[in-house]
């Protein structure tokens, strides 16, 4: 038996731009992938994880606007913040003239 086996496999029928076919087709011609229903399964795993960890991420930075909105502590001032950025830049210029 060659492969992976699947529990369960169904088919469905996609349109793709003639463009991404061109790409599935020669993944397979060249041996990368067996077929081209490897080539969609790989890509969607691929997605899936992606997709997984932009939801995480999400949840992620929501947790941590959750808790900057809660901190109480006071924060700096808009003009202390520039004189530091303004301070950080004039260095890293200084720097690269020399």
């Amino acid at each position: 038996m060659k492969g992976i086996l699947m529990a369960s496999a169904e088919k469905i029928s996609i349109a793709l731009p003639s463009e991404m076919v061109h790409t599935i087709r020669n993944a397979v011609a060249t041996g990368e992938y067996a077929s081209s229903s490897e080539v969609v399964r790989d890509a969607l795993r691929d997605w899936t994880y992606k997709h997984r960890l932009r939801q995480q991420n999400i949840g992620d930075l929501s947790r941590l606007w959750q808790e900057a909105i809660s901190d109480k502590t006071p924060g700096r001032s808009i003009d202390d913040v520039f004189d530091r950025l303004e301070d950080k830049y004039q260095s890293i210029a200084a720097d690269e003239k020399k």
